[in-house]
């Protein structure tokens, strides 16, 4: 039990280690066992549900829900949560099956979830994005923010939106440093340089 929470507490550190040593973090994912996977299960999950509410919050149907008089905050904050689950794991479970096709073409020995596992982890920077963008946003704009028109509108929110952007390719740029690592590990265990 012991070892198992031990390589648990490993992968919760790995999984911010992302932002500054990705290369290591995709490295560890060579080794797939079942408990490796386990341990890191949790780390992912959190990530897929944290990025999968940025994602939605992104969406123009986010910018217009307090346009309806029946919703307020609440239904926002539970839209929020339960559509952004719902997208993030979409997202980990589809985006994980077009990178394992993409690893079979460039012949890396990759399992399905590892390919999703590097998708989970490439989310990270849209997770952050709402950890650090979004409460900025929110605190300046309020609730324009979900309202067409209002307050939220020029060059201040053009900078959110390349923030938010930004985080996007950056997750795009962790997935082929993911697909990357895969093929090394393909690569040096079939003896090819």
């Amino acid at each position: 039990m012991e070892p198992a929470r031990s390589l648990q507490k490993e992968w919760w550190l790995r999984t911010l280690a992302v932002f500054q040593s990705p290369r290591g973090t995709f490295a560890a994912l060579r080794e797939d066992s079942a408990e490796a996977a386990e341990a890191r299960q949790e780390p992912i999950l959190a990530i897929v549900i944290l990025a999968g509410i940025a994602g939605i919050l992104t969406t123009s149907l986010a910018g217009r829900l307090l346009d309806d008089p029946n919703n307020d905050s609440l239904n926002v904050a539970i839209w929020a949560f339960l559509g952004g689950a719902f997208y993030g794991l979409l997202v980990f479970w589809l985006g994980g099956l077009l990178v394992y096709a993409i690893a079979a073409a460039v012949r890396a020995r990759a399992s399905y979830r590892q390919a999703r596992h590097v998708v989970g982890l490439a989310m990270a920077p849209v997770a952050l994005s709402l950890l650090t963008v979004w409460p900025v946003r929110l605190a300046i704009y309020g609730e324009d923010v979900f309202r067409r028109g209002g307050s939220d509108s020029g060059a201040g929110d053009k900078l959110f939106e390349a923030l938010i952007l930004g985080s996007f390719a950056w997750a795009f740029a962790l997935v082929a440093l993911g697909l990357i690592e895969l093929r090394k590990s393909s690569s040096s265990s079939s003896g090819i340089a």
